[in-house]
């Protein structure tokens, strides 16, 4: 590195001296021996120097060649990423057809143990009509055989009950809705109350809430409990799994006992429904519920 001295500064002068004579001997016509001498000279002086300028302006020629470049660059990193969200699309396109496919197997299988004739549809979209706080639309309506007062159902269990329908969409109105009551029965005593949407007055939060007409009746953690079913079905057809009881509470002066039930269906994750269009031809009891899972420890 070349430092700021008195010495540095008269090598400078004397290099630009030397540069000044050498271009003026170089502008000269002809071959003098005295020129070729000089110049010859001043390229070994100016040499060194040159490379040092060369390693300096070296990445800024590259960086000048990569700018120049730039549009074809940039249309080809444009090209790749709209390739890759394009795949990107299919491959989740893929998952859900795949995971639309599983639900479908799984609400076969259900309308199947209990003799429902069902219309499969997909849940397009929550809303909230005429005062119903949870409801959803479906892509199915009445050119599908679908009407008001039909039992709407998932793989896992019941989803609510159709309120309105048009043409192509129907209006969902869904179990968890503070406004639906559901006749159920519990599985092993077939004890009878009513599930409703949400809690109820001195009951525990909940999203779905059970109250047994009968005072004394046993109920326990991890029953379950499943539609009593409609007159002619509509608007529930039964045998169809609703949840699992997993809080039992006795209110003060209360005439009937409470329970909050955990829901067989997760309402966050709606898809793939199924509208029940016929009934069974007899009540399936309890033989649409999936099999109990073995205690800890058993094999």
């Amino acid at each position: 590195m070349l430092r700021d001295s008195p010495r540095s500064r008269l090598f400078l002068a004397v290099l630009v001296a030397a540069a000044v004579v050498l271009i003026v001997l170089d502008a000269r016509p002809g071959s003098n021996p005295v020129t070729s001498l000089a110049r010859g000279g001043g390229e070994l002086v100016f040499a060194p120097t040159a490379a040092g300028v060369g390693l300096v302006t070296g990445p800024a020629a590259t960086f000048y060649e990569g700018v120049s470049q730039g549009p074809e660059a940039a249309a080809r990193i444009a090209e790749l990423e709209a390739a890759n969200a394009e795949l990107e699309a299919g491959l989740q396109a893929a998952r859900l057809d795949e995971g639309r496919a599983d639900q479908l197997d799984q609400l076969l299988h259900l309308s199947g143990l209990g003799g429902y004739e069902i219309v499969p549809a997909q849940a397009v979209t929550r809303t909230t009509a005429r005062g119903y706080a949870h409801t959803v639309t479906i892509d199915a309506g009445t050119d599908s055989g679908i009407g008001p007062d039909m039992t709407v159902v998932n793989g896992s269990g019941l989803v609510g009950r159709v309120v309105e329908a048009g043409p192509r969409t129907a209006t969902v109105k869904l179990a968890t809705d503070v406004n639906s009551a559901v006749g159920a029965r519990l599985e092993q005593t077939s004890k009878i109350g009513a599930v409703t949407g949400g809690s109820v007055p001195g009951g525990p939060e909940a999203d779905l809430t059970l109250e047994l007409f009968d005072m004394e009746a046993p109920i326990e953690e991890g029953d379950r409990v499943v539609t009593l079913g409609s007159h002619d079905g509509a608007p529930f057809v039964p045998g169809v799994p609703i949840g699992t009881v997993d809080e039992v509470q006795v209110a003060p002066g209360a005439l009937s006992r409470i329970a909050r039930i955990t829901p067989a269906v997760d309402f966050s994750s709606l898809d793939m429904v199924g509208v029940v269009v016929g009934g069974p031809a007899e009540d399936p009891r309890d033989s649409v519920l999936p099999p109990k899972p073995k205690p800890e420890g058993d094999q």
